[in-house]
C-alpha cells in the first residue's frame, strides 16, 4: 500500500501542526494537555470494569442473585476484557486509530447506559460484558499516544498516560462507593457515561487523523501475527512475563485486602478501606518517571529496582494487622514499583515493530489479564486457609520470582 504523509491538526482553537512521518525525529513535542487528556481518558475508562467490585451487594438484592453467584459480575466483565485484548485491540494496526478510539469510546457509552438502566440479570450481564470488551480501548489510545510522541519523549509520554490506567483501577472503587452513598448505584454508570462523552467530544476535536502505512492483512492474519510477534522477539516475551508476575502480585494484595482490613482487630469502615486505594495513587503517580529514565537507556536498571522494592514492600504489608502505618508504606512501595515495571515494559516493546504497536500492547496485556486473574484467584483461597501471613508469603514469593526472572534475562538488549 502506498504510505500517505499528511499534516496533523489539533483543532483547539490553535492549529498545532506536526508531520508524524515515522521516519523523521524532527517533530514537535506532543503538548501536555493532550498527555493529560489521554491518561483521563485511560483512567476513565479501566475504572468501568472495576465500578461493580463494592456494589456486589446492592446488585444482589436489587436483582435477586445470590451472594454465593454474584462474583459472576466480575467474571463476565474480565472474561470480554480478556476478549478484547485479543479481538478488538490488534485493530489498531489495521484501521485509523482515531476513529477507532471514538468509536470504542462511544459504544462505550451506550454499554454503560445499558447497565445504568437495567431491569434485568440478562440485560445487567449483557452490559457488563460489553462494558469490559470496550474498556480495551486504553490499550489503543497507549499505542496512539506512543506513536504520536517523538522518540525522546516517548517513554514519559507513556508513564503519564499508563498512569491514568493504574490511578483509574485504584479510584473505582472509592468512586463508585461516594456515589452510591450519594444517589445509588445506578449512577455510578450514567455519571460514567455522561464524562466519557465529554471526554469523546474532546477527542473530536484533539485526536489527529493520522494515515499509516499499514500491511494489507486479513482479520485473521491480523491476530495470527500477535502470536508470530511472541515467536520473533524476544524481549517482548520476556516483558510480558513479567508483567503476568507483578500484576499477580498487584492483585495479590488488592483483592485481598478487604478482608484483614474489615476484620478484627481492625474493622475498618468501607470508607477508610476504600481511602487506601488514595494512598496507592501516590506509588503510581511517582512511577511515572521511569518512562524518562527508559528513554535514557536505563530500563534494565529501572527493572531491577523496581522489582527489589516489590519484594521489599511486601515486608511492611504483613504487619498490616498491628499497624496501618506500615501498611501504607507498602501500599506505596508495592504500587510504585508495580508501575514503574509496567511503565518499563511497554517503553521497551512498543518501539520494537512501529507498524505493530497495537499487536504488541494486545499481546502483551494478554499476560496482564492473566496475572490479575491468578492473582485475585489465589490470594482469596490462600487467605481463606492460611490467613494474611499466607497471603503475604504468597505476595513474596512471586516477587522473588519475577526478580529471579529479571535476572536470569537481564542481559537482553536495551530498546531505547
Amino acid at each position: 500500500m502506498k504510505e500517505v504523509k499528511e499534516k496533523v491538526t489539533f483543532n483547539t482553537g490553535i492549529s498545532l501542526l506536526r508531520s508524524l512521518n515515522s521516519a523523521s525525529d524532527h517533530r514537535s513535542p506532543m503538548p501536555h494537555y493532550v498527555t493529560i487528556l489521554f491518561a483521563v481518558a485511560c483512567g476513565m475508562s479501566v475504572a468501568n470494569i472495576y465500578f461493580a467490585q463494592p456494589l456486589l451487594d446492592q446488585l444482589s438484592s436489587e436483582f435477586g442473585i445470590n451472594h454465593a453467584t454474584i462474583g459472576i459480575i466480575i467474571t463476565i466483565t474480565q472474561i470480554f476484557y480478556g476478549l478484547g485484548l485479543l479481538l478488538l485491540v490488534p485493530l489498531g494496526d489495521l484501521l485509523n486509530q482515531r476513529r477507532l478510539i471514538i468509536g470504542q469510546m462511544s459504544l462505550s457509552i451506550i454499554a454503560l447506559v445499558i447497565v445504568g438502566t437495567s431491569s434485568t440479570t440478562t440485560v445487567l450481564f449483557a452490559g457488563m460484558a460489553l462494558v469490559g470488551l470496550l474498556a480495551v480501548v486504553t490499550q489503543t489510545l497507549v499505542a496512539f499516544a506512543a506513536t504520536m510522541a517523538v522518540p525522546a519523549e516517548r517513554g514519559r509520554i507513556v508513564g503519564i498516560v499508563t498512569s491514568g490506567i493504574v490511578i483509574g483501577i485504584l479510584l473505582a472503587r472509592s468512586i463508585a462507593g461516594v456515589l452510591t452513598d450519594l444517589a445509588g448505584w445506578r449512577s455510578v454508570y450514567l455519571v460514567s457515561a455522561m464524562l466519557l462523552l465529554v471526554i469523546v467530544c474532546m477527542f473530536l476535536r484533539v485526536l489527529p487523523n493520522v494515515e499509516r502505512k499499514v500491511q494489507s492483512l486479513s482479520y485473521s492474519q491480523l491476530l495470527k501475527s500477535v502470536f508470530m510477534l511472541f515467536r520473533q522477539e524476544r524481549i517482548l516475551r520476556i516483558r510480558s512475563v513479567l508483567a503476568l508476575l507483578i500484576f499477580a502480585d498487584f492483585s495479590i494484595l488488592w483483592t485481598s485486602l478487604v478482608l484483614p482490613l474489615s476484620t478484627q482487630p481492625l474493622s475498618l469502615s468501607h470508607s477508610a478501606i476504600g481511602a487506601f486505594g488514595l494512598v496507592g495513587v501516590a506509588g503510581a503517580l511517582a512511577a511515572a518517571r521511569a518512562g524518562r529514565l527508559a528513554d535514557q537507556g536505563h530500563g534494565q536498571r529501572t527493572t531491577g529496582t523496581a522489582l527489589i522494592l516489590l519484594l521489599i514492600s511486601w515486608l511492611f504489608i504483613s504487619y498490616t494487622e498491628h499497624s496501618l502505618f506500615a501498611l501504607v508504606i507498602g501500599i506505596v512501595l508495592l504500587d510504585l514499583a508495580v508501575q514503574a515495571v509496567h511503565v518499563t515494559n511497554q517503553t521497551m516493546i512498543l518501539p520494537l515493530r512501529t507498524e505493530a504497536r497495537s499487536r504488541l500492547t494486545a499481546g502483551y496485556m494478554v499476560f496482564y489479564a492473566i496475572g490479575s486473574a491468578s492473582g485475585s484467584l489465589a490470594s482469596t483461597q490462600i487467605y481463606a486457609h492460611f490467613g494474611w501471613e499466607g497471603v503475604c508469603l504468597l505476595g513474596a514469593s512471586v516477587s522473588a520470582v519475577a526478580l529471579l526472572f529479571w535476572a536470569m534475562t537481564s542481559r537482553a538488549p536495551a530498546i531505547k
